[in-house]
């Protein structure tokens, strides 16, 4: 299947039918996720597996009761840096050079120029580059999930200071981003699963300067 075929093929899923999802498939959805290109490749977003149906019943009233939280196989929450740090620069560039077998004995040129850039910005700032380098992993993970014939349902109806919480991120220097349901469509309860895809019309969408 091509990718234009599993885009046409998924849709929000709005009632998931509980059957899990093989845990080789969920992986594949987080690697094409960890592998998407990111500005200048810092990655500076985390992604957390969610299974525990205890934790889904505690965050299905954080996302206002959508029944996706817990009838979803597994959550995948984006959660991205709340601010960049030297600390964190750094050590992306350092494990690169190890990785590449290069020096690391300095900051590149480069390095000191972005470190310089980024850390001239507030932490808001920061956070709103951070979060659109996460949902660049985010949309290439709904076409892998596609590709894969997994219904996801991206969800950004939740209330992320107290997901933030409930999960500790604050901690980690994360905030909460979006929200990635994986499992099954239940074709009988889904109100939207035959109604027929609807998009900006090609000759509206595009703007051509030739």
């Amino acid at each position: 299947m091509s990718l234009l075929d599993a885009l046409n093929w998924r849709y929000a899923t709005k009632k998931m039918s509980g059957e899990k999802v093989p845990q080789e498939h969920v992986d594949q959805i987080i690697e094409a996720a960890r592998l998407a290109p990111t500005s200048s490749g810092l990655q500076p977003f985390r992604i957390i597996e969610v299974t525990d149906p205890e934790l889904k019943e505690k965050i299905k009233p954080v996302a206002y009761g959508q029944a996706q939280i817990t009838d979803a196989s597994h959550l995948l929450i984006f959660a991205a840096w709340d601010k960049y740090t030297e600390e964190r620069i750094r050590s992306v560039f350092s494990h690169a050079n190890q990785e590449r077998g290069l020096p690391d004995a300095s900051p590149s040129d480069y390095e000191v120029q972005l470190t310089g850039s980024l850390l001239s910005k507030t932490p808001e700032e920061n956070f709103a580059h951070t979060a659109r380098q996460a949902y660049i992993g985010f949309g290439v993970a709904i076409a892998e999930a596609a590709l894969l014939k997994v219904d996801a349902t991206p969800m950004e109806g939740f209330n992320n200071a107290e997901l933030d919480e409930l999960l500790g991120l604050k901690e980690r220097g994360l905030r909460s981003v979006t929200i990635l349901a994986l499992g099954h469509r239940a074709e009988s309860g889904d109100w939207l699963v035959n109604l027929k895809k609807v998009r900006t019309p090609a000759s509206q969408f595009l703007i051509e300067f030739n």
